[in-house]
């Protein structure tokens, strides 16, 4: 079976939160986070579905793995411009993608 074009168009990077907070105005529970992706991406801001499993305080310093190419979009106010990855074991549980080990902001995900 051939490979679509597209198939390689998304771009998956990793990157640190370098800060989160609270999201009160988001319709569904969430967080905003700021994530470092290293000097070719720079930093992107992310609203996330995650308060299931964790505090703000836990999040800093964590790497994820979101896909950085897909456009922004705002919601309540708030310019979204990258989508976290995580495992959805239900419909409003987000459980994050992580690397196994430590690596620079940046990299992509292959």
């Amino acid at each position: 079976m051939p490979v679509p074009d597209d198939f390689f168009a998304i771009d998956i990077r990793v990157g640190t939160v370098l800060r989160a907070d609270a999201f009160p105005e988001a319709r569904k529970p969430s967080i905003k986070l700021e994530i470092d992706f290293g000097p070719e991406l720079g930093t992107r801001r992310s609203s996330a579905q995650i308060t299931t499993h964790y505090k703000l305080e836990s999040l800093v310093g964590r790497q994820v793995v979101a896909v950085v190419n897909i456009g922004e979009r705002r919601i309540a106010g708030f310019v979204s411009q990258c989508l976290v990855l995580g495992a959805m074991p239900t419909e409003t549980e987000v459980v994050l993608l992580k690397p196994d080990h430590q690596v620079a902001n940046g990299i992509k995900i292959g």
